[in-house]
């Protein structure tokens, strides 16, 4: 039986691809890409002659099953476009297939756009929260940041040029003038980080291009001490979120399954599950 190899690919600069990547993409028997255009540059920049498959969000239901029989004679490596399969990029089926049916897999670690703005911004000691795109719609999209607006987390934020300017409105709007780190096209030439306010990130790019990362301050801590008050529930719901932490179950599915048995608010239960371990 193959290995599934989990491999990061560069956010940028080719530079930054690994030794032990590269090792990896060199011996595999398939590689499953995002877009194979993108793909095939990088392999052919490294001299790298292998065979390809694309693997990405229109079509991973169609794929999955022959990317599992490949696995049954040889290994295989998802690559995205760049950065790591997986974190807000196709991927993560064909991972938890894999290892259901008893496949090792493997990940060669690399660049992330998550870690790298991060450290870019310098507001994430404390720990931060990620939620990859925001929704298209102003209305879907103001209502997810209305969840988070208590969090005293960093929030980690992916979004596409023509959609940054109305997302840093919505987070003006929804948010208040918080801190803000706007990382555009990181590790490449242009590579560019605005350190502000919210409003000031929003006069500031009047023109956005390139791919941007928005690392925005969490809510400051209320006078008094940061934990809600206990009561009406929450010690029994906070209670039923450590045990679910503990067993692996992620924030969106713990959060969904306590709200349905004890009724309380989504923006409460965000609440008490940072108050069970940092996000991560």
């Amino acid at each position: 039986m193959g290995t599934l190899y989990v491999v990061g690919t560069p956010i940028g600069n080719l530079e930054d691809l690994t030794i032990r990547a590269v090792r990896v993409l060199g011996q595999v028997s398939l590689v499953a890409a995002e877009d194979t255009r993108v793909t095939r540059r990088l392999l052919n920049h490294l001299g790298i002659r292998v065979p390809l498959t694309s693997y990405h969000r229109h079509n991973w239901e169609r794929r999955l099953p022959a990317l599992l029989t490949a696995l049954e004679s040889g290994d295989v490596a998802l690559v995205t476009d760049a950065g790591m399969p997986g974190v807000s990029d196709p991927g993560s089926e064909l991972v938890a297939q894999a290892a259901a049916l008893g496949f090792s897999v493997d990940v060669a670690p690399g660049p992330s756009s998550v870690t790298t703005a991060i450290a870019l911004s310098g507001m994430g000691e404390d720990g931060f929260f990620f939620m990859g795109f925001l929704p298209r719609r102003r209305n879907d999209r103001r209502a997810q940041l209305e969840q988070v607006k208590i969090l005293g987390a960093t929030l980690v934020i992916f979004e596409a040029p023509h959609r940054v300017k109305a997302a840093v409105t919505d987070i003006l709007a929804t948010l208040g003038d918080r801190d803000i780190a706007v990382c555009r096209e990181m590790t490449k030439l242009h590579q560019e980080v605005f350190r502000g306010t919210v409003s000031g990130a929003l006069d500031h790019f009047t023109e956005p291009r390139g791919e941007f990362v928005l690392v925005v301050a969490g809510a400051k801590a209320p006078t008094g001490g940061s934990s809600l008050p206990v009561g009406d529930g929450r010690q029994e719901a906070k209670q039923q979120l450590v045990d679910l932490r503990a067993e692996g179950t992620n924030s969106r599915d713990a959060i969904a399954l306590v709200g349905r048995e004890t009724g309380l608010p989504r923006n409460v239960l965000y609440r008490l599950w940072l108050e069970c371990g940092k996000p991560v």
